[in-house]
């Protein structure tokens, strides 16, 4: 089970990540620079221990899947990205794919 808690830990690294990447205003912003660089490190770190007992596809489908999906939020709650109808579908359909891997085994 900590090896599910070590995956959630990098996807919630990754997203912060993110944000502070885009924050960082092509790494002209030292603090969310360093922000971005941290929270990168510690999310692979947390993936690569993830990957002990969890299968590498449906670790990483799970971190790319719901990844995108609170970026995804985020994008659209702090930066006023438009919501259509296209993206939904298709941030479904990638969590859909997700599901269907982890059912697979």
């Amino acid at each position: 089970m900590n090896n599910w808690l070590y995956l959630i830990l990098a996807i919630i690294l990754e997203t912060f990540g993110t944000t502070c990447l885009k924050l960082s205003n092509g790494f002209s912003v030292l603090i969310p620079s360093i922000i971005t660089v941290v929270c990168y490190i510690l999310c692979f770190l947390f993936l690569s221990y993830s990957l002990r007992t969890i299968d590498m596809s449906i670790a990483y489908a799970v971190w790319c899947a719901f990844g995108i999906l609170l970026i995804s939020l985020v994008g659209m709650t702090f930066f006023h990205e438009t919501l259509n109808t296209v993206k939904i579908i298709s941030i479904i359909l990638i969590i859909i794919g997700t599901v269907g891997l982890r059912l697979s085994n």
